[in-house]
């Protein structure tokens, strides 16, 4: 019998075989210059061996095998690659040099690339349950955790970068989540009443709508700018605006703009989850004695819970990532980082505002994902 050729497996190893070409780090004389590539094969004195099984893993995953097998060797090339990047970090660097950086470069991120999609093409074969995905997403993050605690990375450019400015990371971190979820929040308890005002006055929807795409077609670099002069005029000419806190700049500017853009999903998908509970149930309900209030709450709002749960996911994921805008105008966050590594050319810097956003992105969607799953109650099989 002949081997059936996996085309999915074709695709990621033609993506990590690229990555065992291209270079794995950059050996930089400081965190400004653009640096010297060097491939896995020369970045560490066994980096031929272990190229060579990378190789080799990759090419059988273009064969059609167990799933459990690829899973657990695409999982063990992630850790492989990661550990190696930081072994390279530690050899590459001179001893007590303090100015020298060995960064991530483009063959690094291709075999990211190419291990964490076989990875997660196993795991949709595997077809596993929505409790066990809770584990492996929880495993998954021990694992990272793990990884940094362990110091494995910690020569690494961003991790240095990351060591140099570990208060301001948590101050900026903590901004980041207060102008993700907050935003989040206020968009809940404004656009989940307004949702249900206009399902229960069709008269509304579209004037509300059409304002809500209005404001969701802004660009968020203008909208983020249209916020400081309104907001300064506010807190210069309205008494006591400023002690309250607004400002042009700032956290407020930042978490109106989010709020603002958060609006349209939250709004319409209220709309779209009420009006997708069948008429008959809500016949049905009314005809048990039910008033229109407790219709609404114990009818049509955990019927639509999906679909509400669907919003908040959208809402989350793209304010952690309109999020970095923030540290333009004064909003602190994990922008803050990237645009100061934008300023003085210095890409370490912008990673180590870039790689938590993402990350923090990731995390947020698919744990929503597994949220919406679990309050649709699809059975396993009805799983796209």
């Amino acid at each position: 019998m002949t081997a059936r050729l996996d085309r999915p497996g074709l695709l990621f190893a033609l993506i990590g075989l690229a990555g065992l070409v291209l270079p794995l780090v950059q050996f930089k004389p400081n965190r400004i210059v653009p640096g010297e590539g060097i491939t896995l094969a020369g970045a560490l004195p066994a980096g031929w061996p272990l190229a060579a099984a990378l190789a080799a893993i990759l090419l059988a995953g273009c064969l059609h095998w167990r799933a459990t097998l690829r899973l657990v060797l695409a999982l063990a090339a992630v850790v492989a690659v990661l550990l190696s990047l930081g072994a390279a970090a530690t050899h590459l660097t001179p001893p007590d040099n303090t100015l020298a950086r060995v960064a991530p470069a483009t063959g690094f991120w291709l075999l990211l690339l190419g291990f964490a999609l076989m990875l997660a093409d196993a795991l949709a074969r595997l077809r596993p349950s929505l409790i066990l995905r809770w584990m492996l997403l929880g495993g998954a993050l021990a694992l990272v955790v793990g990884l940094l605690a362990s110091g494995a990375l910690e020569g690494v450019s961003v991790m240095r970068e990351y060591a140099v400015r570990r208060d301001s990371f948590v101050r900026e971190a903590q901004a980041h989540l207060l102008l993700a979820f907050g935003s989040l929040g206020l968009a809940l308890a404004v656009g989940l009443p307004l949702g249900v005002g206009i399902h229960q006055s069709p008269a509304l929807r579209r004037p509300v709508l059409s304002v809500l795409n209005v404001l969701q077609t802004i660009p968020s670099l203008a909208l983020f700018g249209i916020m400081i002069p309104i907001f300064g005029w506010i807190a210069a000419t309205v008494p006591g605006a400023a002690q309250a806190g607004v400002s042009g700049i700032g956290v407020f500017p930042a978490l109106v703009a989010l709020f603002l853009y958060s609006l349209l999903p939250v709004v319409s998908n209220t709309l779209t989850g009420l009006m997708g509970v069948s008429p008959a149930t809500q016949e049905a309900a009314t005809g048990l004695g039910l008033t229109r209030v407790q219709v609404l709450a114990q009818v049509l709002v955990p019927l639509a819970l999906p679909v509400l749960l669907a919003a908040v996911r959208i809402v989350l994921v793209q304010n952690i990532g309109l999020a970095v805008i923030a540290g333009l105008i004064g909003g602190g966050g994990f922008g803050t980082f990237v645009f100061q590594g934008l300023n003085q050319t210095a890409m370490d810097l912008v990673l180590l505002g870039a790689l938590p956003t993402i990350a923090l992105a990731l995390i947020a969607g698919i744990a929503m994902d597994l949220l919406v799953e679990a309050a649709s109650r699809r059975p396993k099989g009805d799983r796209p």
